[in-house]
Order: C-alpha cells, then sequence, then structure tokens
C-alpha cells in the first residue's frame, strides 16, 4: 500500500494545473558554480507537498561526479518549528546551457527542472516543471523588492503564465 500512494504523490505533483500553453524556454547559459548554494522559495504554486511549509529553501551542491545535491529545507506551520530537510539529487541534462536539470527526491521518480529566468547577479532566479505545471520564484535573501516581484510577475504573464496561480512563502525577517 505505501509504494503504492509513494507513486501517487509523486505522480499527481507533477500533473500541470495550466490550461494555457507557456512559452517555457530557458535561460541561454547557467554558471553551476555560481548557481550553487541557498536559494530561499519566495513564491510557489501551492501544492500538497509544500503545502503548511514556511521558510521554506534550496541548497544545491555541486559533486565531484558532476552530479548536484538538492536539499529542501523547510519547517511546519511556524517560523518557531524544527527545521526538517528532504534531500535528493539533480543532474544536468542539457550542458550546452546548463539550465535543463531532473531532480530526484524520492527514488525512481524524477521531475524535470527548467531555469527559466536568472538574474545576471544570480540573486534571484525562476524555476518551473517542463509542464509548467509547479514554479518556484527563488532568491538569495529571504525577500525580494516589490519592483523585481511585480517585474518577474509581468514577465511570467508575457510565457503565457497566470500569476494569481502563485502563493508567497512566509519566510521570517531577514
Amino acid at each position: 500500500m505505501r509504494p503504492l500512494l509513494l507513486f501517487l504523490v509523486v505522480f499527481l505533483s507533477g500533473c500541470a494545473t495550466h490550461p494555457t500553453p507557456m512559452n517555457l524556454g530557458t535561460v541561454a547559459q547557467v554558471d553551476l558554480n555560481r548557481f550553487m548554494g541557498q536559494w530561499f522559495v519566495i513564491v510557489h504554486v501551492p501544492y500538497f507537498l509544500e503545502k503548511g511549509k514556511v521558510a521554506t529553501s534550496d541548497v544545491y551542491a555541486l559533486r565531484p561526479d558532476g552530479r548536484i545535491d538538492n536539499t529542501f529545507r523547510f519547517r511546519k506551520g511556524s517560523f518557531d518549528a524544527p527545521e526538517q530537510e528532504w534531500k535528493g539529487v539533480a543532474w544536468v541534462v542539457n550542458p550546452q546551457t546548463n539550465a535543463e536539470w531532473k531532480v530526484q527526491l524520492l527514488w525512481p521518480f524524477k521531475v524535470g527542472y527548467l531555469i527559466l529566468e536568472l538574474d545576471p547577479e544570480y540573486g534571484w532566479s525562476v524555476v518551473a516543471t517542463p509542464d509548467g505545471g509547479k514554479l518556484w520564484i527563488l532568491a538569495r535573501t529571504r525577500s525580494l523588492p516589490e519592483e523585481r516581484y511585480r517585474d518577474l510577475l509581468a514577465r511570467l504573464q508575457k510565457r503565457g503564465f497566470d500569476p494569481s496561480l502563485l502563493a508567497k512563502v512566509p519566510q521570517p525577517p531577514e
């Protein structure tokens, strides 16, 4: 019963929630060394695996074998809750751009990961699954200036994404 439940969780988490086609082209180039490190989740498309989680972040670390350790950190319900983490692994599937990855948090299930937008200074990024069903705005800091946030929403809307599907993730003050 448990394997079936895990399969359903992963399968359903990859289902698209967008009725309109989107332009999910990636950035032209990602410097993997600069992309490594901690990224705070500013905004996401809410779904059950992230529901109720606050202070979320992804930490990426390049391994000697070229794969990427992917640690998802979070607290359940409040900033005072103990920090928890899920560990996974990622790898680049398009070495020409380094902007297309596969991520595996639970063997044997993998999900695509596209880097759609990236600050030239690597201060923020927008990533999504290939079907556009999951999308995250990430930043090196726990918040983004309102002007930058509005700009990113406008960019997403031009790509065909409905910004009303996004929810801000509560982050503690810096």
